[in-house]
């Protein structure tokens, strides 16, 4: 009681103690950093956007060089920005399509799937490491995985990248795994278009190996079920060649004779054709 007339007497006689203006103050400062923050993001935000678009007009004019450096130094000091995938992406791209710097190029892929596992361009980067690995670096071994990794997830091109399998195993001599790997694309994707090629390879896997009879039959189901393919010519002289191996000369002298005219490679039949004529005309002098 005494403290209430104590203060009533004391704001009577204009001598009452003010509030704190603490509390204004701090909610001053509050407003005033989210404003500042607010600016800074979005300045920011449109600074990176400048420089985004700066590495593609240096691109555009085809700069390659700069235009690399830019994407990757826009990564490399702002990799939480969210065009910096997109950015490792243009600037892998660039060294692999423009500059040919393709272990720089592998490398940049290779990070954007590190950094960003969940960003829309790994996808097409995954398929573009294989195709590095295959085709730039000839390195089957590697290709091999990074094809697979590639298969693991779905596409529409599925029966191309099973035939990329099969073809590295084909070219790392590992003919058996080779076909494995033809025979099932073939069961998976029998609509393919690469069906008449993939069974021509898979009669020459046999052949490879030594395998004659099983040779002849695969290059003759070639040539019986895709005889407008380009593929029945390459089987119908590949089969000759088995035939030969097998000294059923007569037999791939007609397949050879009737090539005549329509096989594309006509020095090499007729040079084929020759020796199994004198080879015939040997063993007739022989009798």
């Amino acid at each position: 009681m005494k403290k209430q007339l104590l203060m009533e007497e004391l704001k009577r006689q204009g001598k009452a103690p003010k509030k704190p203006l603490w509390g204004g103050l701090g909610l001053a400062l509050v407003l005033l950093c989210a404003a500042g923050g607010f600016w800074f993001h979005t300045n920011q935000n449109s600074r990176l956007e400048e420089a985004f678009q700066k590495g593609v007009a240096l691109r555009e004019a085809g700069n390659y060089a700069a235009a690399a450096a830019a994407f990757l130094t826009l990564h490399d000091k702002h990799p939480a920005y969210a065009q910096a995938p997109q950015a490792l992406y243009q600037a892998a791209e660039i060294q692999n399509l423009y500059l040919g710097r393709y272990s720089d190029a592998l490398l940049t892929y290779l990070l954007l799937e590190r950094d960003y596992p969940e960003a829309a361009e790994v996808a097409p980067a995954r398929k573009q490491v294989a195709i590095l690995y295959k085709y730039r670096l000839n390195d089957c071994s590697q290709a091999i995985s990074a094809y697979q990794k590639v298969l693991d997830q779905p596409g529409s091109d599925n029966d191309q990248l099973q035939y990329e399998v099969a073809d590295c195993y084909f070219r790392l001599n590992n003919f058996e795994q080779a076909r494995i790997e033809f025979e099932s694309l073939l069961k998976n994707t029998s609509e393919s278009a690469l069906t008449a090629e993939v069974q021509y390879r898979i009669a020459m896997t046999y052949a490879l190996e030594g395998q004659l009879p099983e040779a002849a039959g695969a290059y003759r189901l070639v040539m019986e079920q895709w005889q407008d393919s380009p593929y029945a010519l390459e089987a119908g002289f590949g089969l000759a060649t088995v035939l030969e191996e097998q000294e059923k000369l007569v037999e791939a002298l007609k397949i050879l004779e009737g090539l005549a005219g329509i096989y594309p490679k006509q020095d090499i039949l007729e040079r084929k054709t020759a020796q199994v004529r004198e080879r015939i005309e040997k063993k007739k002098k022989a009798i």
